[in-house]
């Protein structure tokens, strides 16, 4: 998509927050010397990224699943520990 394309979809777009909650986005997009349109974009880019590395870590774990690719209850727990004592 075009930056211009993008734009004008943008452009018609609004996103509405509690007087509050629009304070607050305000304030923080000014200590990070940006918009708050710009803080908004970022923070929705990077909930959309993450969400699909969620999506593609649980379908990558369902086809181990289907191939039988699978760990007992006790190596769950040993691989959690480890993880917690890094």
């Amino acid at each position: 998509m075009t930056a211009y394309l993008r734009a004008l979809t943008l452009a018609a777009m609004e996103v509405h927050f509690a007087p509050d909650t629009e304070a607050q986005l305000r304030e923080f997009a000014a200590r990070k010397g940006k918009d708050a349109a710009q803080v908004v974009e970022e923070a929705i880019s990077s909930m959309l990224q993450r969400q699909a590395r969620f999506v593609e870590g649980v379908e990558r774990g369902i086809a181990s699943a289907d191939r039988g690719d699978l760990i007992d209850h006790e190596e769950v727990v040993r691989r959690i520990d480890r993880l917690f004592q890094s």
